[in-house]
C-alpha cells in the first residue's frame, strides 16, 4: 500500500541549511578524532535518519549513497526530538548486518564548518539522542564515483538507556502515531524518511521502513474514525442511545 500524495518541496529538503548554532559541549570519541586529524582535509558525515532532510549545519557539498554492512531499524527510543519521557517516540539506528546496505546522505564539511558541525551534532545526536560515533565507508550513488569515502556516522547501540530494541511493524507504527517531541510529530519523521527513499533512492529496498509506513497508513483511518465517532457522540448524546 502506497501513499498517493504530491511530493512536498520541503520534504525531504536538500536545500542549503541555516547556520549551525554555537554549542559548548565538546565532541568526543571518533568525532574528536575526525576533528583532530582533519587538518585542511574535508570531513564527511553520513546521515540515514532526520539528517537526510534536516542536517542543521553548514556544509560544502552532499552526496546520496549508501554504506554496507548495516540495516536501518526503528529500534531507538526518543524522549526529546520525536517523543517525551512519558511517551517515547521511535527513531532509526543501525544494526550490523553483513549482507545489507543503508542509504542516506553524506555531507562534506570543511574548515570552520568542521568544529561547528561536530559540536552541533554531538549535542543533537550524542547528548540528546544517545548515539555513539563510528567511521564507515560511504559509497556515492554517482556512477562515476571512484573510491568510497570515509564518513562519520552516529549509531545508537543497545547499551544506551533510550534503546528500545525490536518490535513488530504494527507495534512500532502504533507507537509512532501517538508520539511527538520538540522537533515535531513522530509520524512526520517516518513519512519524511520514507519519501526520501522513494524519491532519491527508488532503486533501493528498505522493507522495514516501508512495512512500518504501510502499517501506519492502515491504522490512521481507524484512528480518525474513532475520533470522529467520539466527537459526534459528545455533541449529540441522544444519538448514542438510539
Amino acid at each position: 500500500m502506497k501513499r498517493d500524495l504530491q511530493y512536498p518541496e520541503e520534504c525531504p529538503s536538500l536545500a542549503e541549511p541555516p547556520p549551525a548554532p554555537r554549542l559548548t559541549p565538546e565532541p568526543k570519541g571518533e568525532v574528536e578524532d575526525a576533528e583532530l586529524k582533519c587538518g585542511s582535509a574535508p570531513v564527511w558525515i553520513f546521515g540515514y535518519g532526520s539528517l537526510v532532510w534536516r542536517p542543521g549545519f553548514e556544509f560544502t557539498s552532499r552526496k546520496v549513497g549508501f554504506i554496507r554492512g548495516y540495516s536501518r531499524r526503528f529500534w531507538q527510543g526518543d524522549t526529546f526530538h520525536r517523543g517525551s519521557e512519558k511517551m517515547p517516540g521511535r527513531v532509526v539506528t543501525l544494526l550490523e548486518d553483513c549482507g545489507a546496505c543503508t542509504w542516506g546522505v553524506a555531507y562534506e564539511v570543511r574548515g570552520e564548518q568542521i568544529p561547528a558541525s561536530l559540536q552541533y551534532l554531538n549535542m543533537r545526536e550524542a547528548v540528546l539522542g544517545g548515539y555513539d560515533t563510528k567511521l564507515v565507508k560511504f559509497h556515492p550513488q554517482e556512477k562515476d564515483a571512484e573510491e568510497p569515502i570515509q564518513a562519520l556516522v552516529y549509531i545508537a547501540t543497545p547499551q544506551n538507556p533510550s534503546y528500545l530494541g525490536p518490535a513488530s511493524e504494527e507495534d512500532i507504527a502504533a507507537q509512532i502515531i501517538v508520539s511527538s517531541g520538540c522537533a515535531g510529530h513522530n509520524i512526520e519523521y517516518l513519512l519524511r524518511l520514507a519519501d526520501f527513499m522513494r524519491f532519491f533512492c527508488p532503486q533501493a529496498e528498505d522493507k522495514h521502513l516501508f512495512s512500518i509506513e504501510e502499517a501506519l497508513i492502515s491504522i490512521l483511518p481507524c484512528l480518525c474514525f474513532t475520533e470522529e465517532s467520539l466527537e459526534e457522540t459528545a455533541s449529540n448524546p441522544q444519538k448514542s442511545k438510539g
